[in-house]
């Protein structure tokens, strides 16, 4: 049996596979994001701890004796998060996460010194993990010069579960502390950082084995052992795994949280000046490019509160499929922007608001928005040489076939449906600890699901969408210079 456990923004999901790959039993718990000034995100380490004790119980409660059979595990996480301990292994401070922007100066001067984006691939991004522990110098100096390693969000959750500091190359490519050609960590970058090789963790490849479950948790979950814990990867390489995207020219759209857009590459091909990533795959000799924005379902769940209507009630208000683009325009900058703008500083916009405007118009509208920041990942994309002849959708927004049905017809790119839902971060996790264990090459498990239904692009609406995107484009260059 192998377990895949997914540290997601709002909570940790946990699947219990067996050797074939089917899912005997999952469980979920919740955690809590505390926002104590605007523009910043944080999450207790402890949070996830206490989750993963959550789901490991109810997973023995669901099928205990298959959990004890457990042979490995792998771990998926949200990004670029800093969590910093001092010599003792202790947390210093609250984790600050990937969508925190508090440390837009100091990304913009880490990316603006010579060298960085050479060495990294990257733009530095204000959510990623460098120029947060800049701002802890500056700002926190006493926490900073007590910082004696920093974790990524999953590798905290391993180093409790292994009690070592071991961190894999596709989520530490998001630190811009990662010479992402060479998949290791550069010396450069740390020292452009202030930082120093020994508050990094040990790299290992996300498919190789990173560490092995400790005796006392051994004895507490009634396994046997051992149990090795694969070196895993960031979400979105871990949800490449999960839907068998590895090989060149394969590629997802997930609709969470954040919105990504993810191709697999064979070789390193950076191509920091469109605010495209550039990171390492979960698998050796791979590397992935991506399209992220910040706020894809997120935004429908801002709109939902707002309106004091359920997600599924604004959805399901909306027509069975699109039949032309909205006169209301809206910009989904709700915590600034990645791709293709990085801007920290602009902010989510409706224009065109009419007096007869409705509920429904706004659920429209911001569906659209999201289609059309989409869009603006595949213009970046396709500036790099990448152009995807299909995409499988994944996320809670892939539910929606509404919103699918306008994604394809912006992107004019079909989107492929997988058959079930045994797919995604948590089953990449679990088959990279099928591989650690030594008992499946990437290759032999990595494989894309059964496609159940392909949403082609309706065609005699692209021009619309076309135009529309036109206008949304234009309105976030009117737009930009006023923010900040």
């Amino acid at each position: 049996m192998y377990l895949g456990l997914d540290l997601g923004t709002s909570g940790l999901r946990g699947i219990l596979v067996d050797e074939a790959g089917q899912v005997l039993a999952e469980a979920e718990a919740e955690i809590a994001t505390s926002n104590p000034q605007p523009g910043w995100s944080e999450q207790a380490p402890q949070d996830w701890i206490d989750a993963c004790v959550t789901v490991m119980g109810r997973l023995h409660e669901t099928n205990g004796d298959a959990l004890a059979q457990l042979r490995a595990i792998g771990l998926s996480g949200h990004m670029h998060g800093a969590t910093l301990l001092d010599r003792d292994g202790a947390v210093l401070r609250p984790c600050v996460l990937w969508n925190d922007t508090r440390s837009a100066q100091e990304a913009k001067e880490l990316d603006q010194t010579p060298g960085m984006r050479e060495i990294t691939g990257n733009i530095v991004f204000p959510g990623f993990t460098a120029p947060k522990l800049e701002w802890v110098r500056a700002h926190e100096p006493d926490l900073f010069a007590r910082t004696a390693m920093v974790l990524l969000p999953k590798d905290y959750l391993r180093f409790w579960l292994t009690g070592e500091y071991v961190s894999d190359m596709s989520d530490s490519a998001g630190t811009s502390w990662l010479d992402v050609g060479a998949r290791d960590w550069s010396d450069r970058a740390l020292e452009l950082g202030h930082m120093r090789p020994d508050q990094m963790p040990r790299l290992v490849e996300g498919a190789d084995p990173g560490g092995e479950l400790r005796e006392e948790l051994l004895r507490e979950w009634g396994l046997s052992g051992p149990v090795v814990v694969a070196g895993s990867a960031g979400d979105n390489a871990a949800a490449a795994c999960g839907i068998g995207s590895i090989d060149e020219g394969s590629g997802f759209l997930s609709l969470g949280t954040s919105g990504v857009l993810l191709m697999a590459r064979n070789s390193y091909a950076p191509a920091p000046e469109t605010a495209v990533h550039c990171f390492c795959h979960a698998v050796p000799r791979r590397w992935i490019q991506m399209g992220v924005i910040l706020s894809a379902t997120n935004s429908l769940n801002w709109l939902s509160r707002n309106l004091g209507q359920s997600v599924e009630a604004l959805a399901g208000a909306l027509p069975a499929q699109p039949n032309g683009p909205s006169s209301l325009t809206f910009l989904p900058y709700l915590s600034g922007e990645r791709t293709p703008h990085n801007d920290s500083a602009i902010r989510g916009a409706f224009l065109g608001l009419d007096i007869a405007s409705g509920s429904a118009d706004l659920v429209q509208a911001v569906m659209e928005g999201v289609g059309f920041a989409m869009r603006d990942c595949l213009e970046a994309l396709r500036s790099t040489g990448t152009e995807p002849s299909q995409l499988i959708a994944v996320g809670g927004g892939a539910r929606s076939r509404y919103w699918l049905e306008t994604i394809a017809t912006t992107l004019n790119v079909p989107l492929a449906l997988p058959k079930g839902s045994a797919f995604g971060a948590a089953t990449g996790a679990a088959r990279l600890a099928m591989c650690a264990a030594g008992d499946a090459t990437p290759e032999q498990v990595m494989t894309p699901p059964e496609i159940d239904a392909v949403i082609e692009p309706q065609s005699d609406l692209t021009e619309a969408y076309d135009s529309a995107y036109r206008r949304y484009r234009a309105y976030y260059k009117a737009l930009a210079p006023l923010a900040g």
